[in-house]
């Protein structure tokens, strides 16, 4: 995500280090180089004129020529005027005071959309709400279908009318349905299509018009670049949406649908998808975004994730054990299982505050291969080999080397590592700093 223009800016940013002061020649070139680099990154041009003009003219004011570190003032400029681009600070998406919240998904097809109800509906569902999906795409095939699986996997409720063509119709009997069954969150899934035409954009007035909701959603495929703003402003003209969700960010490289929508519709982004699982929704914030582009991290959506995913007692429990010597490998698996529900490893890297090179590192990158094979070895383990890894000698081995399709060698690797962790820790937990951590 954005590693694109993360890369060309920090390359701007360490040609103006060391400098003790900058010079309108340096501006400019920096400026000619930011310019150049959103472009790149497929923001639309209009706002690339709007972001690097506000820049330029602080980056010549008092601040800077003031300033001891000039490249850390422009840094913090542009961190400030990319959050002020993406809309200050975060919004909310609408909630009716009288239940239920009712929220019309609009895209075109092949955006996310009916994947993205349902994170929606988990997402909410986590904060308490009772969610309802109900399923009006009768164009696309086995739609319904899909959004029925969804729901079945995060245990929500969907209202679908096999034979049923009539989406009005369906809407408005889902609607009648969720209030009768004490639903006080309904997200209605609508048709796309390839591109947008006239029929598309009748039909979702209709439903509109007929279940009157709370928000009007708009899901963008952030992998479509500056494509998706010309369809936010088509949507913006024929129903006027409230809001938007980026779907597909994880796998945009530029990121330029995130910094052109907001300033471009003048509607906030509510949600972020970063991957393809429910889980994988994240709220949109203008200020750990920039924070992200900058390859400053995110330590708050980090933090949140770990909240979200790690049980807090259990958690308790295991540091006990872990500072005890008594970690077992169900406890390693079960820890290396939580951490991965958090998203890809390199994904949680690049949110920490100086790693993202880490991440990328080919020779440091954790692949997520190899964590596969690992929880494969351990699962091909019994119980009593689980909780007492000495005991595992050369027959048991060569047995989980085949129940796990890996090798011998493998096998071998990932019991070594685990007894030496076992024994740092435990050294850790009495107060002990084994001699290698300090280096001798």
């Amino acid at each position: 995500m954005f590693e694109t223009l993360s890369d060309k800016l920090q390359g701007v940013f360490s040609g103006l280090k060391g400098r003790g002061k900058l010079t309108d020649a340096d501006i400019d070139k920096a400026m000619r180089a930011i310019r150049l680099s959103l472009l790149e990154a497929d923001v639309s041009l209009p706002v690339v004129k709007q972001l690097t003009g506000a820049i330029s003219e602080r980056a010549r004011g008092q601040e800077v020529l003031s300033s001891l570190t000039p490249d850390q003032q422009v840094v913090k400029i542009v961190d400030e005027e990319l959050t002020r681009l993406m809309g200050e600070s975060s919004v909310g998406m609408p909630l009716s005071p009288r239940p239920p919240t009712v929220v019309l998904m609009a895209g075109l097809q092949g955006s996310g959309k009916t994947t993205c109800c349902a994170k929606l509906a988990r997402f909410y569902q986590q904060q308490g709400r009772a969610p309802m999906m109900i399923a009006c795409d009768v164009h696309r095939p086995a739609a319904a279908e899909q959004l029925a699986v969804l729901g079945g996997q995060i245990n929500v409720p969907v209202h679908r009318e096999e034979g049923e063509r009539d989406p009005v119709a369906i809407a408005q009997r889902g609607l009648a349905e969720a209030r009768a069954t004490a639903r006080d969150l309904v997200i209605v899934d609508t048709a796309g299509r390839i591109v947008i035409d006239q029929d598309m954009m009748d039909e979702l007035v209709r439903i509109r018009d007929a279940v009157g909701p709370t928000a009007v959603v708009l899901v963008l495929d952030a992998m479509t670049g500056q494509d998706s703003v010309n369809v936010a402003k088509a949507f913006q003209e024929a129903v006027q949406f409230d809001g938007v969700v980026l779907t597909k960010l994880d796998g945009d490289a530029r990121g330029g649908a995130a910094l052109s929508v907001r300033a471009v519709t003048g509607r906030p982004i509510y949600f972020v998808g970063m991957g393809e699982k429910v889980e994988a929704l994240e709220q949109f914030h203008p200020d750990r975004m920039a924070s992200r582009i900058l390859g400053m991290g995110d330590v708050l959506s980090l933090i949140e994730k770990a909240q979200q995913t790690v049980d807090q007692d259990e958690a308790k429990r295991l540091e006990k054990k872990i500072l005890g010597g008594q970690m077992t490998l169900d406890d390693f698996l079960g820890q290396m299982k939580q951490v991965r529900k958090m998203g890809p490893i390199g994904q949680l890297l690049g949110m920490m505050p100086g790693m993202r090179g880490l991440a990328k590192a080919k020779d440091l990158a954790v692949d997520e291969r190899q964590l596969d094979r690992i929880e494969a070895i351990i699962q091909s383990m019994t119980p009593h080999e689980r909780r007492r890894p000495e005991i595992i000698n050369g027959s048991r081995r060569r047995r989980i080397a085949v129940g796990s399709g890996t090798s011998v060698q493998e096998v071998n690797q990932l019991l070594s590592q685990f007894s030496q962790m076992r024994k740092l820790m435990k050294r850790i937990g009495k107060g002990g700093i084994p001699p290698q951590l300090l280096g001798t």
